[in-house]
């Protein structure tokens, strides 16, 4: 009897905690989604998203809209544009990015196109390897609101000092994104602590190819 008494408090333990991990890392996900805390930072990095044969797609645009928004109050005056292209594209979503910045008002100087990197993961890696972090310490990450915790989570472990500035306008807004995006980035951050930290990466390229 005090066996089975055991076991049934160590399952109802495992599924409470099976329940409140998820739970947790949903919350911080819609907090910080919805709690922007930027500062002045030695650069804004933006993340990729897709581009369309050259032409950013609706959530790069309004990423880019975002990057331009904060760069003009003076936020920082380095811009990084990050990510590659698709097998087969003609170009990347940095140098499209890039693009756009400068037809947009941003000197060329201004921004630097990293080309490396299908993910989050992968993109940020790429930054950290690419730029002198004893110069460029502390970023301003620019992407989707349910997708900076994330984001901001990977930076810092690559040692940056990073924050997030969200996106206002788009698919990927707040008001337009939905649950889904919010249950998918819960999903993919709990997938980031407990695999991508030891080297397991599952990519996210795939999503808002919109």
């Amino acid at each position: 009897m005090f066996l089975f008494r055991f076991f049934f408090k160590f399952l109802t333990f495992l599924l409470v905690l099976a329940l409140a991990i998820p739970t947790f890392a949903l919350a911080r996900v819609w907090y910080s989604a919805n709690n922007e805390t930027i500062r002045k930072a030695d650069a804004i990095v933006l993340m990729g998203a897709a581009q369309l044969d050259g032409k950013p797609g609706q959530v790069l645009e309004a990423r880019l809209k975002e990057v331009l928004r904060i760069y003009e109050k003076d936020f920082a005056d380095q811009v990084f544009t990050l990510g590659e292209g698709a097998p087969g594209d003609r170009f990347t979503e940095a140098g499209t990015s890039r693009e756009w910045l400068a037809r947009n008002g941003l000197g060329w100087k201004s921004v630097t196109a990293i080309k490396i990197g299908r993910d989050s993961y992968t993109s940020i890696e790429a930054l950290a390897k690419n730029i002198d972090k004893d110069e460029y310490k502390s970023i301003i990450i620019v992407t989707d609101p349910y997708h900076c915790f994330r984001s901001v989570t990977i930076a810092r472990d690559f040692g940056f000092d990073a924050t997030c500035s969200p996106v206002r306008t788009g698919i990927a807004s707040l008001d337009k994104a939905g649950f889904r995006y919010l249950l998918r980035e819960t999903g993919a951050y709990l997938a980031y602590i407990t695999l991508g930290r030891r080297g397991i990466h599952i990519s996210d390229h795939v999503a808002w190819k919109l």
